[in-house]
């Protein structure tokens, strides 16, 4: 059976922007534990962190700033309140889609505002727990991970509690073509973090964290303050992961609590990092592309799929990810892409050095006579 151009459409516009998002987070996941080792097994924390900023902030700041209000409510003080939330959200809408540069400014405000409150998730995070051993840590980490989830569910101020609320539509003006407004905007910031990180870990930082995970005692012995190292990983990997979680929101125009679990935020990224290969940035990119693959195409042609299963459909995702990632760990435990060397010089600048030491070499045996 042939397949709907529309559709075709449709799930590679939806799938590039669930590739990106989530490339983001397993990339700010592999700077935490394949470079800095550091086993954030509570990576939601960051991601509902960033998610919940967009709840909260950019709908209450242009109610105050435009006054929203009427003889009815009051746009800033009755934000979250059942009764007058969708009327205010609405009109805020209106002004966003009236102001094309006033939308993208309050965009990037907020991308701002919740990278820094996930920086400073990640240092509260960190501050108690990062003293700690591995296996501690990690689950330190976990339970701080689910805290953030039932605070959002049950306080009602941030983000309207188990109702959820509506997210400002930053990209109205873009009318019909909102979608393709919003993958180019995702994406953009997608390939932005993954320069940075790169970057990051080509400079002398890198080849730092990757003594510190080798070997905490030697990096200790020469100089270097491990836990303040680790607590400033995790400060910039949260900030990193909250502004993924701030891009799903956008993307959504809408939040609850409940949309972020650790399955989805926490586990998934960590099958990306486990398929691709830790410490790799180009495995970051494999293993996320496989699993948004598997994910994306199963979720949008399970009817296609269904009659050749013998089982429900829904199962096939989890039973085909538990399968590769078995084959994955019997056969090439260090993923798909195995980490290799950084180098600080280009290859061409090595080869230069190596070949002037050995013309100096040379010479110095001439000298003396090759004794």
């Amino acid at each position: 059976m042939a397949l709907p151009v529309d559709l075709l459409i449709i799930f590679l516009r939806d799938f590039t922007i669930f590739f990106a998002i989530y490339l983001i987070v397993a990339l700010s996941l592999n700077l935490e534990y394949g470079y800095g080792g550091v086993p954030n097994f509570g990576k939601v924390l960051a991601v509902a962190g960033g998610a919940f900023t967009v709840g909260f902030f950019p709908g209450r700041v242009v109610a105050w700033l435009f006054n929203i209000s009427t003889a009815e409510y009051n746009g800033f003080a009755d934000y979250a309140t059942l009764e007058y939330h969708t009327t205010i959200v609405t009109e805020v809408n209106k002004v966003l889609a009236a102001n094309p540069a006033l939308s993208i400014a309050i965009f990037f405000v907020t991308i701002i505002v919740a990278a820094l409150i996930g920086a400073a998730l990640g240092y509260v995070a960190s501050y108690p727990a990062i003293r700690l051993r591995e296996d501690y840590l990690a689950i330190m980490l976990l339970a701080m991970g689910e805290s953030i989830g039932i605070i959002g569910y049950n306080y009602t101020p941030i983000i309207r509690g188990s109702l959820g609320c509506l997210v400002p539509d930053t990209f109205g003006w873009a009318g019909g073509a909102r979608y393709m407004v919003v993958l180019l905007f995702i994406v953009g910031v997608c390939l932005v973090m993954l320069f940075y990180l790169e970057r990051l870990v080509r400079a002398p930082l890198g080849r730092m964290l990757r003594a510190i995970r080798d070997n905490e005692d030697v990096a200790e012995s020469l100089g270097k303050d491990v836990t303040r190292v680790r607590m400033k990983i995790i400060v910039v990997a949260s900030m990193i992961g909250a502004i993924a979680g701030a891009l799903d929101a956008f993307k959504a125009a809408g939040i609850i609590a409940t949309m972020y679990t650790r399955q989805t935020w926490t586990f998934w990224p960590w099958v990306m990092l486990v398929l691709g290969g830790a410490a790799n940035n180009k495995g970051i990119v494999v293993g996320a592309f496989a699993f948004t693959t598997f994910r994306r195409v199963i979720d949008y042609f399970k009817g296609y799929l269904d009659p050749f299963v013998p089982f429900s459909v829904v199962w096939l995702s989890p039973l085909l990810l538990g399968i590769m990632l078995i084959l994955i760990q019997m056969y090439r435990p260090q993923g798909l892409v195995p980490e290799k060397p950084t180098p600080t010089l280009s290859r061409k600048k090595l080869e230069k050095i190596v070949s002037l030491r050995a013309v100096s070499s040379s010479k110095i045996e001439d000298s003396t006579g090759g004794g």
